[in-house]
């Protein structure tokens, strides 16, 4: 709420900013930080993203039983229409509040500023320029993953979940193409709301016994 008010908006867009232009200046100085946020930004990247959650997905799953595998694979489909309710909530609370805005290198560069992009000074393909950046998909989308592991999956999963939350969000951030507030603001206050009901009600746990017993047949020919 602090974001969105015109009270709390100049303070927040002076962290905005600073986390920016501290990354920023590095992209000209460092050709090893230039190249590593470079190839970070290349759209094949966000493979290696939903890579790394499949993975510890895959870990738990095969910790499991027959049974138990059969309600990962429950879990997983709840755990996408999750993602599509935030999805949704968010486009929806768009057209109302109108949260459109233009991504850091985007804004900054219409406000006069020379700035070094990632694409420019390395030549790669990078995103790091968007018309609309808020909220941060890439976050939200890792952070549901983060949500459902705390639930379901253990102290571990959730870490290592987290860590990759971290790491992939970074990117985004350090190129320009999403403010800080993108994902500290945007991704975290759409995820808390949804998930919140979601995952600390009985919804989550009602929609996998759903899916449990309505898809038992399909269940069974995966995991037989």
């Amino acid at each position: 709420m602090s974001w969105y008010l015109p009270i709390g908006r100049d303070w927040w867009f002076a962290v905005d900013t600073r986390i920016f232009f501290f990354f920023n200046q590095y992209l000209a100085t460092s050709k090893p930080f230039l190249y590593l946020v470079a190839f970070t930004n290349l759209r094949p990247f966000d493979v290696v993203a939903f890579l790394a959650m499949l993975l510890i997905y895959a870990w738990q799953y095969r910790q499991m039983d027959r049974a138990g595998r059969r309600w990962m694979l429950a879990m997983g489909a709840a755990m996408l229409l999750g993602a599509v309710f935030d999805k949704v909530f968010m486009e929806s609370l768009d057209k109302v509040l109108g949260f459109e805005r233009a991504s850091a290198t985007k804004y900054l560069t219409a406000a006069g500023y020379e700035l070094n992009r990632v694409s420019v000074l390395s030549g790669w393909p990078a995103k790091d320029w968007a018309s609309s950046s808020f909220p941060g998909d890439h976050g939200m989308f890792l952070l549901i993953f983060v949500c459902f592991a705390a639930r379901y999956l253990g102290r571990r999963a959730a870490l290592l979940s987290l860590a990759v939350f971290v790491v992939f969000s970074l990117p985004r951030i350090m190129s320009g193409a999403h403010w800080f507030t993108d994902v500290a603001v945007g991704s975290v206050s759409a995820v808390s709301i949804i998930m919140g009901w979601y995952l600390l009600t009985p919804a989550s746990d009602r929609i996998i016994a759903w899916l449990q017993r309505h898809g038992d047949r399909i269940l069974h020919r995966l995991v037989p």
